[in-house]
């Protein structure tokens, strides 16, 4: 009786209104997204507004939802407008709330100037500082402009002339020179501590000393996301890979920002002159530092990826491939207790986290899990408990990869949307970690789902890192075991979202889950795990674990049932489970390919998840 109350309660729940007595304020930044790249006037362009307003932004709407911007267009789809109309629709949490379009970025910073105490400028010279100006920024509520004096530019408009803003904190001269020299022997300015003899890295260390030592930073938040180097090279990929636009909700969030190369072994790629290893040594202490400030206990968000069109690559330079440095980096930010929300190139740019985090979500959002009579009236278990094979092979499809809230927010428009939805069984995996950033896109999908639509966690639980490097003993760190911090952590977002499989493990190249990591595992994603680093099928503590398998990559439908197919008859002498991995592909194509597969072999059998995992339990490696 308790467990149906309490069902009823989250099914009820009401949102809770908008606090009344304020409008929300408006900006279009679209305007940045059409400048000539060719020109430095409209590199310039495209970077400095953007940076300005995301700042201000964060400082906004750090206690309530107040502006909001339109910047993100994934080709034809405009992304913040969609958002925006879906919750400003009757009954919605925007609803009748007045709002107020400003025309300019004198007006809206003019209008929000009672909420920020200046400005902190960087330096343009010292690429690293245009990071560090957004952590500042959000720890002393100042908005962050670069030092150009050139008519026109954001430092000429809102500092020299327009409301002349004060600038509270210099990463520049006043004169323009540079404050940060990274000469070997000197000291870094207003502290106490060598240079390391490079001019990337010392603002970093700078600001570790004055910011993040003296504990006036958010430790359990950080921000990995490319500097003001993409200006030299803003062609590379989408032109809103800047990522900008990403910093307000970690501004809000009073977050450490850092660009930095998790590879030791050659000097970064952006700073070739560096002794080697120095952004390594750097990321390190960072990390370090947050773990020391988090007692162990708390694991630290970091959004952003490596910015591998742009550096740490072969693409600029570097010895290393981009999935490798993908990996690196994950192996590396585990050894510290911390995860990533993975804003990945192509689909990075995410606006408004800050407005949206504020968005009323249920306390949970619960899923029906099937049961052996349920299993036996679909015929796939018989009565003594044995499963009724019948010759047939049971597929599952990881439904990725959604371990990015900007890659949510972007893609679930097209895809989620799609009319062929709910035609055949889908395991969408999403990570229950990305409500910080975009719950009222996991509201949506989860309140709109059909019968056929069922989640599971991403890539590796309540986000993205390497468990096996929680492990004891930790390579890199040398920390005690970080298990129990990921336990506790995944243990809540998975309550909340009714979650209980795991659809991804990424190994990469750490070690893989041991009897303290598996058992974690069985506690919080009791009905099953796919990690890439086990045996081929077992059963830990009652929980499936299935290794995983391979990636359906081709677009033509008819192709990838061909390489399914191939798999299955390869393995069902071994195995009569499979589970394949498809990354933002669409339910048409999905139900293309599984019409070619019933037409190749019709005892391939896609399962819906609860069915799949469930049999899983009754399941030997050898049928």
């Amino acid at each position: 009786m308790a467990k149906v109350l309490v069902l009823l309660l989250c099914l009820v729940q009401a949102f809770v209104a908008l606090p009344a007595g304020y409008p929300i304020g408006l900006y279009d930044l679209r305007h940045t997204l059409t400048t000539d790249l060719s020109t430095q006037e409209g590199v310039h362009a495209a970077w400095d507004e953007v940076h300005t307003v995301s700042t201000l932004q964060g400082i906004v709407n750090r206690e309530n939802p107040r502006l909001y911007v339109y910047f993100v267009k994934n080709g034809e789809i405009d992304v913040d407008t969609y958002w925006w109309n879906m919750y400003r629709r009757q009954r919605e949490w925007l609803h009748g709330r007045d709002t107020i379009f400003y025309h300019s970025l004198e007006e809206l910073v003019t209008a929000y100037k009672d909420d920020i105490q200046g400005v902190v400028l960087y330096d343009s010279e010292v690429p690293s500082t245009s990071n560090v100006a957004s952590a500042i920024a959000g720890i002393e509520n100042l908005i962050a402009i670069r030092y150009d004096t050139s008519p026109g530019s954001v430092y000429d408009r809102l500092v020299a002339h327009g409301p002349r803003l004060k600038v509270r904190c210099w990463l520049v001269n006043p004169d323009g020179s540079r404050l940060f020299t990274g000469k070997k022997g000197s000291i870094i300015p207003q502290t106490t501590r060598e240079s390391s003899g490079s001019l990337k890295a010392d603002p970093y260390l700078w600001f570790i000393e004055k910011y993040m030592k003296t504990r006036k930073c958010n430790t359990r938040y950080a921000a990995y996301y490319i500097d003001q180097r993409w200006m030299d090279n803003p062609t590379a990929v989408v032109r809103n890979h800047h990522t900008l636009c990403n910093h307000d909700f970690f501004v809000s969030r009073k977050a450490f920002f850092f660009d930095l190369s998790p590879w030791g072994d050659e000097p970064a790629t952006d700073d070739p002159t560096q002794p080697v290893g120095t952004d390594l040594s750097v990321l390190k202490e960072f990390l370090l530092e947050a773990y020391k400030q988090n007692e162990g206990k708390e694991m630290c968000y970091i959004g952003g990826f490596p910015a591998w069109a742009f550096k740490y690559t072969k693409h600029a330079g570097g010895k290393h491939e981009d999935v490798p440095t993908e990996w690196e980096f994950s192996r590396l930010i585990s050894a510290y207790n911390a995860f990533k929300d993975a804003d990945a190139i192509g689909y990075g740019a995410l606006a408004n986290a800050s407005f949206w985090q504020h968005f009323p979500l249920k306390k949970c959002y619960p899923q029906k899990w099937i049961d052996r009579e349920e299993l036996e009236k679909r015929g796939l278990l018989t009565k003594a408990g044995n499963i009724n094979y019948a010759g047939r092979n049971f597929i599952i499809f990881y439904v990725g990869d959604y371990d990015a809230s900007s890659w949510l927010s972007q893609r679930m428009i097209d895809l989620w949307n799609h009319p062929d939805r709910g035609k055949e069984p889908l395991m969408w995996c999403v990570s229950p970690v990305l409500s910080e950033r975009v719950p009222h896109v996991m509201h949506y999908i989860r309140s709109t789902a059909s019968d056929n639509d069922y989640f599971a966690s991403a890539d590796n639980g309540a986000g993205y890192l390497m468990p096996g490097m929680l492990q004891v003993p930790r390579p890199i760190s040398g920390l005690p075991s970080g298990i129990g911090a990921w336990k506790r952590h995944c243990e809540c977002c998975y309550k909340q979202w009714g979650l209980s499989v795991t659809g991804f493990v990424i190994d990469g190249e750490a070690p893989g889950l041991n009897k303290e990591g598996l058992n974690a595992y069985a506690d919080f994603s009791p009905h099953g795990i796919v990690p890439q680093k086990c045996p081929l099928f077992s059963i830990h503590e009652g929980m499936p674990v299935l290794r995983s398998d391979l990636d359906l990559v081709d677009n033509d439908p008819v192709a990838a049932a061909n390489v399914l197919v191939k798999r299955v008859h390869e393995r069902q002498n071994t195995i009569r489970f499979h589970w394949f991995r498809a990354i933002l592909k669409s339910p048409e194509w999905y139900h293309r390919v599984m019409e070619e597969v019933r037409k190749q072999d019709p005892d391939i059998v896609l399962l819906d998840a609860p069915s799949f995992f469930e049999l899983l339990r009754y399941a030997s490696p050898h049928p």
